[in-house]
């Protein structure tokens, strides 16, 4: 199947005249991963950008060239995204769109990546977001099976040291099943400047249809709580972030077992290029059609922005 010319006629007058604007700047972007179902996700992505002025606040065009395999069964998509952001640095607050169309196999799906979110003058922040996208897993992308996922978090700061966070979130399946989820993190920073802290987490989720084909992970309910050490400096040019966690996790009345998670973050910006770089372990379950209690997920992205 050809690429429609009529998701690039529409992203492309949605960004109109900002894509004239300056300054340009030219990016790509990678990411791989890999399960211990051995179901594997590559992205390659090249992106055209006006309004530049940091990672986080830019406008552009992104193709992607999506690539999904699982021991002798592959399967290709392509996708173009307009994307456009305006997020403080230092807050965190702001918005992000990203406004896409996915075609794999024969099957087309309108894309969203969405969120806004606000720090009030009292110190709580408020966060929306919206999410429409395949379920990746090989069962689910031979079916066209995807999902909007809509929610809402709040952070509330006890005192300097004591942050308490909230998330609320519908997940809707084009097979009908529904999911809830509720999140929730006790986070403590002992000192403001070591950038360290120490977080409680906890996710739990129910699913209103069991029977979906083995087409991705759906116990009747699911929970995960977890004791996370956080690390963030900036070193010269460069930030550096590093979160590792132990937990147990629940899959319906099953006995618990033991989850892991390991992520490391790097980023710069400097007037040459902006280069950010992440890779991620986690050992809880997750999208994959299984209930295996020793499933395991691993990623690595890495982004390049070379400005004009």
């Amino acid at each position: 199947m050809k690429f429609s010319a009529l998701p690039l006629v529409v992203l492309g007058a949605l960004l109109g005249t900002n894509v004239m604007a300056e300054p340009w700047a030219a990016g790509g972007g990678y990411f791989q991963s890999v399960d211990s179902e051995r179901f594997s996700s590559r992205r390659l992505s090249a992106e055209a950008i006006s309004n530049y002025q940091h990672l986080d606040h830019r406008t552009g065009l992104r193709y992607i060239d999506h690539q999904f395999s699982q021991h002798d069964w592959q399967r290709s998509g392509r996708q173009l995204r307009l994307v456009a952001r305006d997020t403080d640095r230092k807050t965190i607050d702001g918005w992000n769109a990203e406004l896409g169309w996915l075609q794999q196999a024969n099957h087309d799906l309108l894309t969203v990546d969405a969120n806004y979110r606000h720090t009030f003058a009292a110190g709580p922040a408020l966060e929306v977001f919206a999410n429409r996208d395949v379920v990746e897993t090989r069962t689910a992308l031979d079916r066209g099976l995807h999902f909007n996922f809509v929610g809402a978090s709040v952070d509330v700061p006890v005192n300097p040291h004591v942050t308490l966070v909230g998330l609320a979130g519908q997940q809707a399946f084009s097979d009908d099943n529904q999911r809830r989820h509720l999140r929730g993190r006790v986070i403590w920073q002992p000192s403001l400047d070591l950038g360290l802290t120490l977080q409680l987490r906890y996710r739990w989720f129910d699913n209103s249809k069991l029977d979906v084909g083995r087409a991705y992970f759906n116990p009747e309910r699911y929970q995960e709580g977890m004791l996370a050490v956080g690390w963030r400096q900036r070193m010269g040019d460069w930030r550096h972030g590093v979160t590792a966690g132990l937990g147990t996790q629940q899959i319906a009345a099953e006995r618990s077992t033991p989850t892991q998670l390991l992520e490391v973050s790097s980023e710069t910006q400097v007037e040459r290029y902006a280069l950010r770089l992440r890779a991620g372990y986690t050992r809880a379950a997750g999208a994959a059609a299984t209930n295996d209690p020793d499933y395991w997920y691993r990623y690595l992205m890495g982004e390049l922005v070379l400005p004009f």
